[in-house]
């Protein structure tokens, strides 16, 4: 299913994260000690996201516990935010985000939410929206998905130094992942943040990812500046011009 948001995508729940990308988050983990102090906050505040009377789950591989929720709880209608399925929407969003902390959907409608109401807290709701992010971050800190919507929520609310430093944690979890550097560019350029949004448009196109939507974007703002040429490639290209002007001079005499 398609979102609105940049960092989702209808494969991101079947992504479970690789044991390189959990390595890269344990060492951008040791040099960002203030996670460590929004996480001990997040469970006094926020309530402790690891106790449940189902589950929680992990969103991202956790699916044969994923479609009873989905089916009583977190309904089109739901997600949509035209109205409830057990309770109201708030209710069955909050109920859902119990289950699974980090369901990246669920996320994305309770903040949606938050901003219809006009509220940190929206009806049927049992903490701030805010809270359910933190709460997702403390239930799976690796998550990129969940970390880059985070942030998107904490620009939207006038607090860009903080979202920033979110989504140059995404980047430093998941250097491999050229769908997580991508939509960090995105990100970025929604702050206006051009540098790191260029930086990240060349890394995703270093790993493979060709999507066009950064670069036009960057195009458009005036900010786009080619990638430089590796070194190699800039005297393989120069080898292979060269070479048929030599064989040109060189032909069979006459």
């Amino acid at each position: 299913m398609e979102s609105s948001h940049p960092a989702i995508n209808h494969r991101s729940r079947r992504t479970a994260p690789s044991s390189h990308a959990r390595a890269a988050v344990c060492t951008a983990l040791g040099t960002l000690i203030s996670f460590g102090a929004a996480a001990q906050a997040a469970d006094t505040a926020c309530g402790n996201p690891f106790v449940n009377g189902y589950g929680p789950y992990d969103y991202r591989s956790d699916q044969q516990k994923l479609k009873i929720v989905e089916d009583y709880h977190f309904t089109p209608r739901v997600e949509s935010l035209v109205g409830g399925a057990a309770g109201s929407v708030g209710a069955d969003l909050d109920y859902t985000l119990r289950a699974f902390p980090n369901h990246h959907r669920a996320l994305l409608s309770m903040m949606n939410l938050g901003a219809k109401a006009k509220s940190p807290m929206p009806p049927g709701a049992q903490v701030s929206v805010e809270c359910y992010f933190r709460r997702a971050l403390v239930f799976r800190p690796d998550d990129a998905i969940a970390r880059m919507m985070f942030a998107t929520f904490l620009a939207r609310n006038g607090r860009k130094p903080e979202a920033v430093r979110e989504v140059d944690f995404s980047v430093q979890g998941a250097p491999d992942n050229a769908f997580t550097q991508y939509n960090a560019g995105l990100i970025y350029l929604e702050m206006r943040e051009f540098d790191k949004a260029l930086i990240q448009a060349h890394r995703a196109l270093a790993l493979g990812f060709e999507r066009p939507n950064l670069r036009q974007q960057l195009q458009a703002a005036g900010k786009w500046v080619d990638p430089p040429v590796a070194p190699g490639a800039a005297s393989a290209s120069a080898v292979t011009s060269v070479a048929p002007a030599a064989s040109a001079a060189s032909g069979p005499l006459r």
